[in-house]
């Protein structure tokens, strides 16, 4: 479970350096924006979330290309970077974290199994990409999934910082 302290000082730096946060999520169903809408105060800084399951609704609401889905597939390094990078676009945010991947039970192929997830950050300056591969039921995975990108956001703000200096 991401613990208060992981999401009290991501709103802290967000908060400091005057920063906001968008997220797109496809396999953690919202669970990054449930998460970080529980700390009080947020609407300081997060301005929303996008939840894109289907090739679609990727494609019309975050802008991710058509060809890189049906390239890459939408379990890959390419579409988490083009998820983050259109949900920063579109609402308009400094930062924004993505997920995509497979929770599971179902739908595994033998090149992406089960519980593979792809995160990735997006920021004026850089792009970040992550894949895990978690080995729990869907809600373990999905929960994995939430941690890990509130982790990588905490990570990126924290070098940003000590880069910065502010």
């Amino acid at each position: 479970m991401t613990t208060s302290s992981t999401l009290q000082q991501i709103a802290t730096i967000l908060l400091q350096r005057k920063l906001t946060l968008a997220t797109a999520e496809s396999c953690t169903g919202g669970l990054i924006s449930h998460l970080i809408t529980n700390m009080a105060g947020s609407s300081a800084y997060y301005v929303g979330g996008v939840v894109a399951y289907s090739y679609d609704a990727k494609e019309r609401l975050l802008g991710v290309h058509h060809g890189t889905l049906y390239d890459h597939g939408a379990v890959s390094r390419e579409v988490a970077i083009e998820m983050a990078h259109g949900a920063r676009r579109e609402l308009g945010a400094d930062i924004a974290i993505s997920a995509t991947g497979i929770a599971g039970p179902g739908g595994g192929l033998p090149n992406k199994p089960v519980g593979l997830v792809w995160l990735a950050l997006s920021a004026r300056e850089e792009e970040i990409a992550q894949k895990h591969i978690w080995d729990q039921d869907r809600e373990g995975n999905k929960m994995l999934s939430a941690n890990a990108g509130l982790e990588m956001l905490l990570e990126f703000l924290k070098k940003e910082t000590r880069e910065t200096g502010r």
